[in-house]
């Protein structure tokens, strides 16, 4: 990586997030434009990776691309609180706090129908009665 600046190459291996991913968070304007080099190649700065590494973290925590819009607004604005960030936090807390509730009610329904299911020869299966219930 040069002092000039960093290649989508660069900024790709450094924050794992793939090429067609840092082209896509730029067409949706989470991550700015870079400078081109005068041969047309990308040229972002260290701000630019930093924020691109911090989208990637955001997206590992399940945070929705809106929210993470969000999140960028306040930090760029500069006038962001701790407390605008922590609500919308404890909202995204809140949700994936739900989904996983849903997904052990899931994985319960899916342990009882296939705890139900003989695995016979025959054609009638206690999972697919149970998933063609009304």
């Amino acid at each position: 990586m040069t002092r000039k600046g960093y290649s989508i190459g660069d900024v790709s291996t450094a924050t794992g997030v793939n090429i067609e991913t840092v082209r896509y968070y730029e067409r949706i304007e989470l991550l700015p434009k870079p400078d081109r080099t005068s041969g047309g190649n990308r040229q972002y700065n260290y701000d630019q990776l930093k924020r691109l590494a911090f989208i990637k973290r955001c997206r590992e925590l399940g945070f929705s691309i809106e929210e993470i819009r969000s999140l960028l607004a306040m930090t760029d604005s500069k006038t962001q609180t701790c407390a605008e960030v922590n609500k919308l936090t404890t909202t995204h807390l809140s949700k994936v706090k739900d989904k996983i509730l849903d997904l052990q009610r899931m994985g319960n329904l899916l342990e009882t129908m296939v705890a139900q299911c003989s695995c016979g020869d025959v054609p009638e299966c206690p999972i697919v009665d149970t998933l063609l219930e009304i």
